[in-house]
């Protein structure tokens, strides 16, 4: 199953917090994409934050995956987790109904 998992910034870093947690921050993230749980990534656009695609089995799975990054146990981020999946109705185009 594909999940997104929008983190939301909760609140600012200071210098110190950032060389203390970002190293381990990008290194996790990066071995979760050579792992193939994070299948693409996004920096957010509207406001400080990331969108991950997530490859897991649940949304606790996709949380725990989550969970396990840096910023969020440090609490400067929290993730909402949702299923996404194809676009159904698009067969019904295909089918020509």
């Amino acid at each position: 199953m594909k999940f997104f998992a929008i983190g939301n910034v909760i609140k600012p870093m200071s210098d110190e917090d950032r060389k203390r947690i970002m190293p381990g921050e990008v290194r996790d993230t990066l071995q979760l994409y050579l792992d193939g749980k994070i299948e693409q990534f996004w920096i957010r656009e509207d406001k400080p934050g990331v969108i991950f695609l997530i490859n897991a089995d649940s949304s606790e799975h996709a949380k725990k995956i989550t969970d396990g990054l840096p910023l969020v146990p440090n609490g400067f981020l929290a993730f909402d987790i949702f299923p996404v999946g194809p676009l159904a109705p698009l067969g019904l185009l295909i089918q020509g109904k």
